[in-house]
């Protein structure tokens, strides 16, 4: 009997596996700053639940059976969001505050379970349920059915130009910015930036949308909105990756100043991860894992467009910039879980968010093949085989590309170590080096463990004065 019970004792591995996996999916939240915020007020919210259920089931009007049912599609939406704050974990991240990701994680179970039960449906009653939802659908026309696209390519004006420069392009701009700041690699980011180009001219044919000017698709969308979102999304990585994140108690904040300072930074990150992708012994797994990742995120792009053709509802609809607000929102905690299930050797399984974000995608797939069966007939086997194949290349090239360049940079890295070991400590010539210059020798060495937080430099300033506390 001690023999088995010893046996089935959890060893040293199952302990630190299930650390690292508690780590990205249930990150807790040390040396509270402001403990109001976190205190657990579920009795508060168990009898507010139950006061607001009662003014609900007996003072409103309950005759329209229309009213009835979006009423109680809205309170089942929210109290199952209160549940999410009481049960859900709250993912790798804690900021602006952890009920705030648990609620993000339950919107996305339940746009799953929308997206299961939709999928049982049939033609009329999708139609049916949208218009329940917005009865102006009945009257929504698809872009490519009133816009022409690709049109005079060769003319090109300083007028036709600008009036390429819309909400559209902004949001083209900040959602490169965006995608910057969650991958943080300049070589992936690329990568998807122009194979999404080619997804969509071998999807043209679908997707009368996807057709573009030569000129607005490299000039306008690769180099300028790509480009620059990818430029001001990882400038603002590097400058977080070089702050010192101390934390002061909100006790220990005596100004007024400080204080509404405190509460502004509550909405900044409580620390920051340098992220480093590839390194030079990349495993095939590891390769592997980020060649699906590039082509999951492909899908979910390809997703949004057809989804809007599909059940035709414009981009400007409620329906699709709530679904964009969603996904991204989920998009943050799925890239962290995914980013440490490969580069961590500890972690061995998917962070829970990450599992969502998955099935889903796959889901918004199949609702797009079940219902747009008129539309894939029309599908060009040679161009989806030709994308296929010129994605795998392309993003397999970029791969061997991105390994190279750390191998190369850990080779004249250690060269360089090599020649200051040589030289000695008389070489400095009693110079103190400079903080900055330090911070860069410093990163290679520490990026070989990438989960780690890395340190910060002597320029780097403190959010709240000495004294504060590491959270």
């Amino acid at each position: 009997m001690a023999a088995a019970a010893t046996s089935r004792a959890p060893g040293k591995d199952d302990t630190t596996h299930k650390l690292h996996f508690r780590m990205i999916n249930e990150q807790q939240v040390d040396d509270i700053c402001m403990d109001v915020f976190y205190k657990p007020h579920t009795i508060t919210l168990l009898t507010a639940t139950v006061l607001s259920l009662m003014y609900f089931a007996f003072t409103r009007d309950d005759e329209d059976l229309d009213n009835n049912l979006r009423v109680g599609v809205v309170v089942v939406v929210s109290f199952f969001l209160v549940i999410s704050v009481l049960a859900f974990p709250n993912g790798p991240f804690t900021r602006p505050h952890p009920a705030i990701w648990r609620m993000v994680f339950g919107l996305s179970v339940l746009y799953f379970l929308f997206l299961v039960f939709v999928i049982f449906l049939n033609w009329d009653q999708v139609k049916t349920l949208m218009y329940w939802l917005d009865p102006n659908l009945r009257y929504a026309t698809r872009e490519a059915d009133i816009m022409e696209y690709a049109v005079n390519c060769t003319v090109i004006t300083q007028e036709r130009i600008l009036s390429h420069f819309d909400i559209f392009a902004f949001g083209h701009f900040a959602g490169w910015a965006m995608k910057a700041l969650l991958i943080r690699s300049y070589g992936l980011c690329w990568t998807i930036s122009i194979t999404w180009e080619l997804t969509e001219l071998f999807f043209m044919h679908l997707l009368p949308n996807f057709a573009e000017c030569w000129w607005d698709q490299v000039i306008l969308d690769i180099l300028l909105c790509n480009g620059g979102g990818i430029w001001l999304g990882m400038t603002a990585c590097r400058f977080l990756e070089m702050r010192t994140y101390r934390w002061a108690s909100f006790k220990e904040i005596h100004t007024t100043t400080g204080k509404l300072k405190r509460v502004v930074l509550q909405f900044t990150p409580a620390s920051w991860t340098y992220v480093r992708w590839f390194d030079p012994k990349s495993s095939f797994q590891r390769l592997a894992g980020i060649y699906l990742f590039m082509i999951l995120w492909q899908l979910t792009e390809l997703n949004t467009f057809f989804l809007k053709h599909i059940f035709v509802f414009q981009a400007s609809h409620p329906l699709s910039w709530c679904r964009l607000i969603l996904v991204g929102a989920i998009t943050a905690p799925t890239v962290r879980q995914y980013y440490a299930y490969l580069t961590d050797t500890q972690c061995k399984r998917f962070g829970t968010q990450c599992w969502v974000f998955g099935a889903i995608a796959f889901l918004e797939a199949l609702a797009c093949v079940k219902y747009g069966q008129d539309l894939f007939s029309k599908t060009q086997i040679r161009y989806v085989l030709l994308w296929l194949l010129c994605l795998a290349l392309i993003t397999l090239l970029c791969l061997y590309g991105m390994v190279w360049y750390e191998q190369n940079k850990m080779t004249s890295i250690s060269v360089q170590c090599d020649d200051c070991d040589g030289g000695g400590a008389g070489d400095s010539g009693g110079f103190i080096l400079d903080d900055d210059k330090g911070q860069k020798d410093e990163e290679p060495s520490k990026s070989l463990q990438p989960s780690k937080q890395k340190k910060a430099s002597g320029r780097n300033r403190f959010v709240n004065g000495p004294g504060g506390k590491r959270q």
